[in-house]
């Protein structure tokens, strides 16, 4: 039997999240090596410098340790057509792949820095949590905006909005984990809030059959359990 490509990924973490939702969806499968960052096994330091999760192993030895690598490779790679279909090789999702790139990108980056200050404000005490929450929500409003613009164009369907067309896409994918840890900072003022679309968009994601299963639990893989 043909050893399986082998994941490393740590369960909470937006970035693991996205590349397992990617691997899930195109139906790859995987050995999942569950870390515990505090305790990062030998066998993932020797094949990433980085150190961090996720890293995908190929079964010819390629190491990916980006996140959005490891999606694009795995939808590259599906068994079938299903997910190129929904993510990549229909004619609109291809032309529509840069502007996605680029909302990624401002994701990883702008979002994600105050992300941080906003969900660890007591670590950054230059600024109010106020402060910071009021930064990370100019990205959120974007993302509202785009999707109020998608349930305009699909308002006589009923279809409900993604980011980019009435599919999920690659960018909801990346970006939603993100999204999840900004709405649990202060769920409260998150549900109260005027992102009407976001919060629906973000709750269709968190019911998702593949959000769910992503997200089941696994013990910490230990190199002594490997045979």
């Amino acid at each position: 039997m043909m050893p399986l490509p082998i994941l490393y990924s740590f369960r909470r973490c937006p970035y693991a999240m996205r590349a397992r939702l990617a691997l899930h969806i195109a139906s790859c499968a995987v050995e999942h090596r569950e870390v515990i960052l505090k305790e990062k096994p030998p066998a993932l330091l020797a094949i990433s410098q980085k150190a961090t999760v996720p890293v995908l192993q190929t079964e010819d030895g390629k190491v990916i340790d980006e996140s959005l690598d490891i999606m694009l490779w795995a939808l590259n790679s599906a068994p079938s057509n299903l997910a190129l279909t929904h993510y990549k090789s229909a004619p609109d999702r291809r032309i529509l792949w840069p502007e996605q790139k680029k909302l990624i990108a401002e994701n990883d980056a702008d979002f994600k820095f105050w992300l941080d200050r906003y969900k660890y404000a007591d670590r950054y005490p230059e600024h109010t949590q106020h402060y910071y929450r009021s930064k990370a929500e100019e990205f959120i409003l974007k993302l509202e905006q785009r999707l109020t613009q998608q349930s305009t164009l699909n308002a006589s369907t009923q279809i409900k909005p993604y980011l980019f067309s009435d599919y999920q896409s690659i960018a909801d994918l990346a970006i939603f984990p993100f999204v999840r840890q900004f709405a649990g900072v202060d769920s409260t003022w998150f549900h109260q809030s005027c992102y009407v679309n976001v919060k629906c968009w973000l709750k269709r994601q968190l019911e998702s059959d593949s959000f769910r299963q992503i997200m089941i639990k696994h013990p910490q893989w230990r190199e002594s359990r490997e045979i």
